[in-house]
């Protein structure tokens, strides 16, 4: 029987949270570990989530040695790995899985896998890694569901992306790292956790300069050894919990945390009428303002992400006026509106956008998480309804919060599981 989570709406969050590592960050740097050729690698700050169990199962599937230190250490040895075909379940339920493509590549220049899962958000074509490792000199098949991709030799170059995809810069940032001469890749993704990526694979001895512009070079190099590497704060989580307080919080302090990621939230909750300090890790929101409506367009980072843009509708039913959100990355990013709009919300849909008349109010009732950060939206929402809100198929809301109930009941809200 699949769990739900039950809220009880209206009791006033008070006190501290502690944002865990990035998940974006950790579900590239797993596979990422795999490249070094000597030495274990031991990742600190690692998020209890399921995507790291689908990981660490796909890590063993490889014969590589997988250690939980602590709740939030994991040490890898790729000592004694082998290249094996990637065909389990634990690849169709992990988008992110599609990491291993490129490490698996650089290391063997060969990799046979399945065709990756994850939530669906529309469209999510993995064609731009697959042109970025052709161009590395790489020759791909696809035949019954799975990938047979494999290169005499890899061969540096240079690579334009038609997209800044954070997944096809990583993916060919970890095939490049081996490759023979310099890869230089062209409108590269600027996220942070390509940033943090690339600190860990130089820190194994990698030779990656200009990630965090469009443009990346990456000098290829013999050998990759072990490191210590500690994950950067999670700028989803975040950006949920800092929403979260807006929303319902009577005084709450978000710790653990880099402002500058969140520049393009932060900037917009101020202007939303938000009352909050931002200090140089942490951030203090006290709630009880009236709020104004605001316009979002989703842009890639460093503009407004589109995996906060779903909590944040949630707090424009909360607005004064109306509210504009514009999603240009995932179109059909839109489903925890009808679900929004079950619990009283009054918001219109039309193509990759929804306008939100506020303010209104929620009332509790039995919605469904479709997808990761949907979940979140649904979460903020039963903290503000009135009476019981039941979230179903909350194992997404697990993939990517680490102990999300552990973190709210602490703050003061009336949440359990069933």
């Amino acid at each position: 029987m699949a769990s739900v989570i039950k809220i009880e709406g209206g009791r006033k969050l008070n006190g501290k949270v502690r944002i865990s590592g990035s998940k974006n960050a950790t579900v590239a740097l797993i596979p990422a570990a795999i490249l070094a050729s000597t030495g274990p690698v031991t990742i600190l700050g690692v998020p209890n989530i399921s995507d790291v169990d689908s990981l660490a199962e796909l890590l063993r599937d490889l014969d590589v040695e997988v250690i939980q230190k602590a709740a939030d250490h994991i040490v890898i040895d790729p000592t004694n790995m082998k290249n094996k075909p990637l065909e389990s379940q634990a690849v169709t339920k992990l988008r992110a899985s599609y990491y291993f493509m490129g490490a698996l590549l650089g290391k063997y220049k060969e990799v046979v896998m399945k065709m990756p899962g994850g939530c669906y958000l529309g469209p999510r074509p993995i064609d731009l890694h697959l042109k970025g490792f052709e161009a590395l000199g790489a020759t791909i098949e696809y035949n019954h569901g799975s990938y047979y991709i494999k290169a005499d030799e890899l061969i540096g170059t240079k690579i334009f992306l038609d997209i800044s995809s954070v997944g096809a810069t990583i993916n060919i940032m970890m095939a490049a790292v081996y490759a023979k001469g310099r890869t230089i890749i062209e409108n590269a993704a600027k996220e942070p956790e390509i940033i943090d990526v690339a600190t860990m694979l130089n820190k194994m001895g990698a030779q990656i300069r200009g990630t965090g512009t469009n443009v990346i070079t990456i000098d290829g190099v013999d050998e990759l050894t072990g490191c210590f590497h500690e994950i950067i704060p999670d700028r989803i989580e975040a950006g949920t919990f800092i929403i979260l307080a807006a929303a319902a919080a009577k005084e709450m302090t978000v710790e653990n945390i880099i402002p500058q990621h969140l520049e393009s939230l932060l900037s917009k909750l101020q202007e939303m009428g938000v009352d909050m300090d931002i200090s140089v890790d942490r951030v203090t929101i006290r709630g009880g303002q009236t709020l104004k409506a605001v316009d979002i367009k989703t842009l890639p980072y460093p503009g407004f992400a589109t995996d906060l843009q779903q909590p944040l509708t949630t707090l424009l039913t909360q607005a004064s006026g109306t509210s504009i959100v514009k999603e240009t990355i995932y179109t059909e990013r839109f489903k925890h509106c009808v679900e929004l709009q079950r619990m009283g919300a009054n918001i219109q849909l039309s193509t990759a956008q929804s306008t939100t008349f506020g303010p209104t109010k929620l009332y509790g009732d039995t919605v469904t998480a479709t997808d990761l950060r949907c979940g979140a939206s649904l979460v903020v929402a039963g903290l503000i309804a009135d009476g019981v809100t039941e979230i179903h198929d909350v194992y997404h809301i697990d993939r990517g919060y680490d102990d999300l109930d552990g973190k709210l009941k602490d703050l003061g809200a009336k949440i359990w599981r069933e």
